[in-house]
């Protein structure tokens, strides 16, 4: 449940186009999203992106294929999409914040969360696809784990079990979009924020300050 908002790496192909491979990879999504990985065909996404399906077909192979470079793209992508989003940001625990709207992206209507969990069983039966996706996770979680180290340097969090830590984030991004799309109360974004800081509360530096202010109040009364 962490990979598809990062799925599409802003990258040209090497050879001129008329389209890029990333333009007709995010049009790919934005049909996955509406019909599922099973559901599409590769008219579908011919007619989202203005392309024949044959043209598809040369470029990508077959159907799999597309659906193998929409993996690749997404494993490929993270260390960019995290620098860009930690640029735009002025502290490292609002990339992190920021990180987590972009995940929301993936959960526009609970209909959206169930077609890209349908692409998450490709990725857990499918050993092409498991490797990708293994690959992403692991560099998602280690651009998770520089923006909290980066956040302990800075102040924002007292010194904890950074590893730990931003597993739990990784997993609480996901699953809290999972809930989201369960219960269906508010908006996603604001629900996995609410989780998110729910976790985070006791690890920043100003609760800290705050615990050891009303202890010193507890010892003068």
């Amino acid at each position: 449940m962490n990979r598809r908002s990062f799925i599409v790496a802003k990258l040209m192909s090497p050879r001129t186009r008329l389209k890029p491979d990333s333009e007709i990879l995010a049009g790919a999504v934005r049909i996955i999203e509406r019909l599922g990985p099973s559901r599409f065909t590769l008219a579908d996404v011919g007619k989202e992106v203005g392309i024949a399906p044959a043209t598809l077909m040369q470029r990508f192979g077959s159907k799999r294929g597309l659906l193998l470079a929409i993996a690749s793209q997404g494993a490929s992508g993270v260390r960019e999409e995290f620098a860009r989003i930690r640029a735009e940001c002025r502290s490292p625990l609002r990339a992190v914040e920021a990180v987590a709207r972009c995940m929301a992206q993936m959960a526009r209507t609970p209909e959206a969360v169930a077609n890209h969990l349908a692409f998450l069983e490709m990725d857990l039966a499918d050993p092409d696809f498991h490797r990708l996706a293994l690959a992403h996770a692991r560099q998602f979680g280690a651009e998770l784990r520089a923006l909290l180290e980066e956040a302990v340097r800075t102040g924002e969090l007292r010194r904890c079990p950074i590893a730990r830590l931003a597993l739990a984030v990784q997993s609480i991004m996901g699953g809290s979009m999972l809930n989201w799309a369960i219960y269906r109360e508010g908006k996603a974004d604001a629900w996995i924020a609410a989780d998110l800081e729910t976790l985070l509360r006791p690890y920043r530096a100003d609760a800290v300050s705050r615990h050891i202010e009303r202890r010193r109040k507890k010892l003068r009364t």
